[in-house]
């Protein structure tokens, strides 16, 4: 016997609802094919970052009984869509409300030994929001990416651009270390290191630095890894970090260092998600993590965003990707807060929270990443499902045999779906026009 249980998003107004499926079709009905056969890669998982300005909004804006009602919709498993990956910065990064790094000196001084190394910055909000969600959701992932070394490690003695300078690459590595140690004792395991985000993007109006290829790959293998090996740390190290555009810098850390490197980390901003299979192919023993895709006012809202997120989100997974992590947790009413002279920031969160009037409102990410987080468990695999040229699908096996499959119909008229599992048909149902719809499938007696 052969349950359906069914999910669907068709507009603003109507998100991640629990539907009823009617049995319909007609002539023009389109085949989707499930084959459990057919195994992939094991996912991590789905996720935000809770940025400085993220872990601020939370907890010190929101009412406690606001802020424990979010938490839960955020990290819940069965209460809440159930996110199990936090990607959070190492420092200040353009989401911040300040300039900050784990060890900053006044000018002209340094730290080579990292004696005045801290976390306390951290303990404010994102410390205990991390603990509270891993409490939630034992199941969850902390990924950790800086946006800029300590200013002066840098060529530029800022933390806005610049390049890492060569005496201090073994204290980096080192920085790297205590920061992980840190956080264990805090109580908060952090599963994978990045190490710089965005290294090919050096804007001058918030932390960044540039890391190319071959230097990234030199401090990962002659650096970072041998540290992590003399403390025991277990941490997987993912590089690159940034978007599908630039292939060539993925294959050059791997094709130096790829014994050191555990994942490659990719971006939305550029290129085609097409470019993780590529370098999967490759490098097949190396996983694929998407870590990084904002929302925000270059696509309108709502049906062009809804539709970027759901399309794109499918592609992610489809190519070989182990997790797909958005941006911000959180931001206010003026898409920030930023860090000082940042400008205009356009970007949007999992949720607005109004600094003013202290409303919290769901965003439509929200809704898209519950598409696939409430239901795909960490440790299921990815199976093969087939595709056309209208209706997006992936599909996934979880761990007690429950299959996920993740629609959206990506045309302008309803479709009609002959839905097939293992060369059976379960069910036959229309999709709405640019609609989203998961599809949680149970069998019981049948093999």
């Amino acid at each position: 016997m052969i349950t359906i249980t069914a999910y669907q998003s068709t507009g603003p107004k109507d998100l991640f609802q629990h539907v009823n499926l009617k049995d319909c079709s007609t002539e023009e009905s389109e085949t989707i094919e499930i084959d459990r056969s057919q195994l992939f890669q094991e996912i991590d998982g789905f996720g935000a970052s809770f940025t400085d300005s993220s872990a601020y909004l939370i907890d010190q804006v929101l009412s406690p009984q606001d802020k424990e009602g979010l938490m839960t919709q955020l990290f819940h498993r069965e209460k809440g869509i159930g996110l199990s990956v936090i990607r959070n910065p190492m420092g200040a990064s353009d989401y911040a409300r300040s300039l900050y790094s784990y060890d900053d000196q006044p000018a002209g001084q340094s730290d080579v030994e990292l004696k005045d190394f801290s976390i306390d910055h951290d303990r404010e909000s994102i410390l205990p929001l991390t603990k509270w969600a891993i409490d939630i959701n034992p199941d969850i992932s902390v990924f950790a990416s800086p946006w800029s070394p300590p200013a002066w490690m840098k060529t530029t003695d800022t933390m806005n651009g610049g390049k890492l300078k060569e005496e201090y690459y073994e204290s980096y590595g080192n920085y790297f270390v205590k920061f992980i140690q840190a956080y264990e004792q805090a109580g908060v395991p952090i599963s994978a290191v990045t190490p710089q985000n965005e290294p090919l993007y050096m804007p001058l109006h918030y932390p960044s630095m540039e890391f190319l290829a071959h230097e990234e790959a030199r401090f990962i293998k002659d650096y970072l890894k041998p540290a992590f090996l003399r403390q025991g740390i277990s941490t997987k190290i993912i590089a690159y970090d940034h978007n599908w555009d630039r292939i060539d810098y993925a294959f050059d850390v791997l094709d130096e260092a790829s014994e050191s490197i555990d994942g490659i980390a990719w971006h939305w901003y550029g290129g085609r998600p097409i470019s993780q299979s590529r370098v999967h192919h490759e490098y097949p023993q190396i996983d694929t993590h998407f870590t990084e895709g904002s929302g925000g006012e270059w696509i309108p809202a709502f049906e062009p965003a809804f539709s970027n997120l759901m399309r794109t989100g499918i592609d992610v997974m489809r190519n070989y990707a182990k997790s797909f992590v958005l941006w911000n947790m959180a931001l206010d009413e003026h898409n920030g807060p930023t860090v000082p002279g940042f400008g205009k920031s356009t970007c949007r969160g999992i949720v607005t929270i109004n600094q003013e009037t202290k409303k919290l409102d769901y965003t439509l990410d929200y809704y898209g990443l519950a598409h696939f987080s409430k239901w795909v468990k960490k440790g299921a695999k990815r199976i093969g499902s087939t595709t056309n040229q209208f209706v997006k699908n992936v599909a996934f096996l979880n761990t007690d045999g429950t299959v996920v499959s993740v629609l959206f119909n990506d045309s302008h008229v309803p479709q009609s779906i002959r839905l097939k599992l293992d060369g059976q048909i379960i069910k036959q149902l229309i999709i709405p026009e640019k609609g989203a719809m998961t599809l949680v499938i149970e069998s019981k007696g049948v093999e």
